[in-house]
């Protein structure tokens, strides 16, 4: 396994700062946030890429994984999204896809991360089955374009969004048609369902692509905390890893940690490094 950290906890840092800063401390990874103030691809030109290329050779870095889960710059953390009941929202949120699908092929990694469909209504009205439908359809959309350049989507469920846990996960994913639509597995939000992420490991190794990590506390409360300050035990989740074979990265990602983003990844990398690394 290899370790990376996502950007999206240094928004107050530029792109190239936040590379400079995860590579001094002995990361072998970086995720790159596609949002603002980041990487969002239509103000990400072909030579801020070439640039961005040059800099993680410099650094010894490569890319685990290109977060393309929220649209900070025209939306927020989850809108527009898969399923909204507006269609051109939805289309949106397809063409934002493809265009972070476009930009991992010319930055030279394999895969994207996305939202699990989006939030869903408070009304409680809401048909699943019509809103995975929506999904499953601008997923294939995308898809087509991810066979196209070799670039894997991979859903990522969260709490309270319309895949929340690996059941929903499971019985969603035998209906994509699709080698390209994998998972993001989170450990944190696997925990936040009340569900053993360590079991999760070897029940969803066929579909698991990249893994982000972050400790959760007892309560189970969505809040990404620097591992070591939660409760998920992460030497049977890291042992379940080793135990299926999977040797790519694992990014951790703290994006509530933007004030002192550096201390968070010096933090957990101390933590890891004998566990994982």
């Amino acid at each position: 396994m290899k370790l990376a950290f996502s950007t999206n906890a240094f928004k107050r840092y530029s792109l190239e700062d936040s590379i400079r800063e995860i590579s001094a401390i002995g990361y072998e990874g970086v995720e790159i946030l596609c949002d603002v103030p980041h990487a969002y691809p239509p103000e990400f030109s072909e030579k801020k890429i070439q640039s961005i290329k040059n800099l993680l050779s410099e650094n010894n870095l490569q890319i685990s994984n290109l977060n393309a889960f929220t649209l900070f710059a025209i939306g927020d953390t989850y809108h527009p999204s898969w399923i909204e009941d507006n269609k051109k929202s939805r289309e949106t949120r397809v063409e934002h896809t493809i265009d972070c699908i476009k930009m991992a092929k010319k930055l030279g990694t394999k895969n994207i991360s996305t939202e699990p469909g989006g939030p869903l209504d408070d009304t409680g009205k809401h048909n699943v089955a019509q809103l995975e439908k929506l999904f499953i359809d601008g997923l294939l959309k995308a898809s087509k374009v991810a066979e196209k350049e070799g670039v894997k989507i991979l859903v990522e469920p969260e709490p309270f969004l319309l895949l929340e846990n690996s059941k929903q996960f499971k019985n969603f994913i035998k209906k994509v048609n699709s080698e390209y639509v994998k998972l993001n597995f989170d450990i944190g939000h696997f925990f936040c369902a009340s569900e053993d992420p360590a079991q999760l490991v070897y029940e969803l190794a066929d579909y698991a692509d990249h893994f982000h990590l972050a400790d959760i506390a007892q309560s189970r409360v969505h809040n990404h905390l620097i591992p070591g300050l939660g409760a998920i035990d992460f030497a049977q989740v890291f042992q379940a890893m080793d135990e299926i074979g999977y040797s790519g990265f694992v990014t951790v990602e703290l994006y509530p940690y933007q004030a002192n983003p550096v201390e968070a990844a010096q933090k957990t990398f101390d933590y890891l490094r004998d566990r994982i690394i």
